[in-house]
């Protein structure tokens, strides 16, 4: 076994936030498998692709070693599907990780209600075979090796349900109440991997964590898209009153705390992870456009909160989440380092930095990049 990790879905919004944070930490060796679906975007992670390496494959599974630039980290990505055993087997025996990291799923709640098959097939079935082939290859290594295995499952407090305005936060211990098809997916994913540890005693960790932003996340989620849409003078759109309730998490937080699961958590356990920041939708968009409104001065579109528009809600949304992470805090020592306010001007001040990537992905020139650089050879 190497010190490596193979990571699922690292080209996607958290999963290259991961990869970044870890590559830029230590000496870990990184696989990183996705299967480049809409979400997934290698630019995010240009840093490492250094001109070494070249495609190779077929089509689905094509993979090219691509190793950082400065010769510090081992890197390599590989396309191709989570639900291909024969790939995974194959990606495992090669590099002996020891870990894995599992992010890859379909994550978009509305995309979710109009189509929820794909979230079916990715986010169950995907992790099922996923599981299967982790475990075959934990039962071949040797005892302390698999000692030192971890499995670990990124998951959402959408499985929780829905809060109301007085309800205690979700704990670990907390019910599954899933209400869209997104949510009921990532509910069956987690049941998967608790019972792989109850029943084989695969070394599984899940984290549970609430809403997510910071830099690479695609302009379809709240946040980016209120951005995107304030620079250009577009309508914001905000659901219903306006007044669902969501805990927010910086990016670069969450890739922390994964990391200290990772290194400390107690095999077969769940951990929250939140980020102690309860903001209504209004207050969320109300703040963007206020450090819009400072940071980008120029723009003709200021107050930038004169182009918010209310619209329908969506079907079935719940009206609050609130995670209690205390739990990570009192075993393992994890506390977010930004609070709502700074980790909001830092994911504002990388957007208007980065117009480029931004273009990129609105106009699916990055589609384009991929389909150039892993063509079938």
């Amino acid at each position: 076994m190497q010190d490596c990790i193979l990571v699922t879905g690292g080209a996607g919004f958290i999963g290259s936030n991961f990869v970044l944070r870890t590559a830029g930490q230590s000496g870990t060796g990184i696989v990183n498998l996705d299967k480049l679906t809409y979400a997934g975007n290698l630019q995010n992670l240009e840093s490492l692709q250094g001109s070494g390496g070249r495609p190779e494959g077929d089509g689905a599974t094509q993979a090219g070693g691509r190793p950082q630039k400065d010769g510090a980290t081992r890197y390599t990505f590989v396309r191709g599907d989570i639900g291909d055993r024969e790939l995974v087997r194959s990606l495992l025996a090669e590099h002996r990780p020891r870990a894995v990291a599992h992010f890859a799923a379909e994550s978009h709640v509305d995309r979710s209600i109009l189509g929820p098959e794909e979230f079916l097939r990715t986010n169950v079935h995907g992790t099922f075979a996923l599981l299967e082939e982790a475990r075959s290859y934990w039962q071949g290594l040797p005892r302390e090796e698999g000692s030192a295995f971890r499995f670990l499952h990124v998951s959402t407090d959408e499985v929780y349900g829905s809060l109301g305005p007085g309800d205690a936060a979700f704990t670990e211990k907390t019910a599954y109440a899933p209400n869209s098809p997104y949510a009921a997916s990532k509910a069956a994913s987690d049941h998967l991997v608790r019972a792989y540890h109850h029943t084989y005693g695969l070394p599984t960790l899940t984290t549970n964590c609430s809403n997510n932003y910071g830099p690479y996340q695609f302009p379809e989620k709240l946040i980016p898209l209120v951005i995107l849409n304030a620079l250009r003078g577009k309508a914001i759109p905000v659901y219903g009153d306006g007044q669902n309730v969501r805990d927010w998490l910086y990016v670069e937080d969450h890739c922390d705390a994964i990391g200290v699961v990772l290194r400390s958590g107690r095999p077969g356990e769940t951990y929250n992870i939140g980020g102690s920041s309860e903001k209504t939708n209004m207050e969320v968009v109300t703040t963007i456009c206020e450090l819009l409104d400072e940071l980008a001065p120029e723009s003709k579109f200021r107050p930038h909160k004169s182009l918010i528009t209310f619209v329908t809600d969506r079907p079935g949304h719940d009206r609050r989440y609130a995670i209690d992470a205390s739990k990570l805090r009192r075993e393992l020592g994890w506390e977010p380092r930004e609070n709502f306010r700074s980790g909001m001007r830092k994911t504002i001040e990388w957007y208007l930095g980065h117009p480029e990537w931004l273009e990129s992905v609105v106009s699916g020139a990055y589609k384009e990049w991929v389909a150039v650089q892993y063509a079938v050879r």
